[in-house]
C-alpha cells in the first residue's frame, strides 16, 4: 500500500475562523446525539409493538435506522478535528473512512429501492402482499442490499489505496472522499475515475428507475381509489419513504454522478454535509412526525409513560400524606 511522504493527510475541511469551527463543533455534535437518539427510538419502538412487525417496519425501517447510527461512527473523527483543531489523519485511517462512507451509503440507497417495491407491493396488490413480501423476501432483499454495497464499493477503495500519493497531502474536504484522494494522486487516475463513475452511475440510476418505476404504478393505483379517505390511506402509506428517496437521491446525483469529482471539490462540500450529517438527522424525523402508523404508537407510548408518572406521583404524595398522620 502505497502512502504519503509523512504516512498522513492534512483535511482542509471550510476556511472558518476558530470561533465558527467552535460552533459548527457544536451543531453537529448536537444532530449526530439526536440521529442517534432518534434511530434507536425507532428501532425500540419497532421492536416492542408487534402491529410494527410488518416488513415496512420490521426488516426495512429497522435497517435504515441502523445504517444512520453506523453513519454517527464515521463522524467521530471529523468532531475530534474540529474540538481539537488538529486536522490530520493516518492514511489507513483515511481510507477506511472513504470506504465506509461509500459501503453505507450504497447499502441505504439499496434499501430505500427495496421499500419502493414494498410500498408498491402494498399499494398496488394489498390482498397478495403477506405472499409477495414474505420474510425469506425480506431477508434477501436485505441481505442482497448490504452484501451489494460492500462489494460494489471494495474494488474502487483498493485501487485508490494503491495509488501513490508524492506531492501534496491536503485533502480539500472535510471528511476522506474519493474525489479529493485521486486529486492529490500524482498517478493517472482516469481509469479509477471511469471506473468509480460507472458504479456509481450504475447503482444510482438503476435504483432511481426502480423506484420511478414502482412509485409510476403507485399513483395509477392511488388516482384508481374512489373514496378521497382510501386515496389518502395509500399516499401515507408511501410518504415518508417518497421523501427520503427525493433527498436522498438528489443529492446523490448531484454530487457522485459526474465523470470527474476532482474539477467539484468545493461545490460538493456543502452537499457533502447534507448527505453525510443532514439526511441521517431528518430520516427518523420524517419517519415519524409523516406516518400515522409510528405517529400513533407515539402517542400510546406518550400515554403509557404519562400514566406510569402519575401514578409514581400519586405513591409519592400518598406516601408523604401517611408520614404526616403518622407524626
Amino acid at each position: 500500500m502505497n502512502q504519503t511522504a509523512t504516512g498522513e493527510f492534512i483535511l482542509l475541511g471550510f476556511p472558518l475562523s476558530r470561533q465558527v469551527e467552535l460552533l459548527f463543533l457544536v451543531l453537529l455534535l448536537l444532530m449526530f446525539l439526536l440521529t442517534l437518539l432518534g434511530n434507536l427510538l425507532i428501532i425500540s419502538i419497532v421492536l416492542s409493538h408487534s402491529c410494527l412487525h410488518t416488513p415496512m417496519y420490521f426488516f426495512f425501517l429497522c435497517n435504515l435506522s441502523i445504517l444512520d447510527i453506523l453513519f454517527t461512527f464515521i463522524s467521530p473523527k471529523v468532531l475530534d478535528n474540529l474540538a481539537s483543531g488538529d486536522k490530520t489523519i493516518s492514511f489507513a485511517g483515511c481510507v477506511a473512512q472513504c470506504y465506509f462512507y461509500f459501503f453505507l451509503g450504497t447499502v441505504e440507497f439499496l434499501l430505500l429501492t427495496v421499500m419502493s417495491y414494498d410500498c408498491y407491493a402494498a399499494v398496488c396488490y394489498p390482498l397478495q402482499y403477506s405472499i409477495i413480501m414474505r420474510p425469506s423476501v425480506c431477508i434477501g432483499t436485505v441481505a442482497f442490499s448490504w452484501v451489494g454495497g460492500f462489494l460494489s464499493v471494495l474494488f474502487p477503495t483498493i485501487l485508490i489505496s494503491q495509488l501513490p500519493f508524492c506531492s501534496s497531502n491536503i485533502i480539500n474536504h472535510f471528511f476522506c472522499n474519493s474525489g479529493p484522494l485521486l486529486a492529490l494522486a500524482c498517478a493517472d487516475t482516469t481509469a479509477t475515475e471511469l471506473m468509480d463513475f460507472v458504479l456509481s452511475s450504475i447503482v444510482i440510476l438503476c435504483c432511481i428507475v426502480l423506484v420511478a418505476y414502482s412509485y409510476m404504478y403507485i399513483i395509477l393505483t392511488i388516482v384508481c381509489i374512489p373514496s378521497s379517505s382510501g386515496r389518502k390511506k395509500a399516499f401515507n402509506t408511501c410518504a415518508s419513504h417518497l421523501t427520503i428517496v427525493v433527498i436522498s437521491s438528489g443529492i446523490t446525483v448531484f454530487i457522485y454522478v459526474t465523470p470527474s469529482q476532482k474539477e467539484y471539490l468545493e461545490v460538493n462540500k456543502v452537499p457533502s454535509v447534507l448527505s453525510s450529517v443532514v439526511t441521517p438527522f431528518l430520516n427518523p424525523l420524517i419517519y415519524t412526525l409523516r406516518n400515522d402508523t409510528v405517529l400513533g404508537v407515539l402517542k400510546d407510548v406518550r400515554v403509557r409513560v404519562q400514566a406510569v408518572l402519575e401514578k409514581r406521583m400519586m405513591t409519592m404524595l400518598r406516601s408523604k400524606l401517611s408520614s404526616y398522620k403518622d407524626q
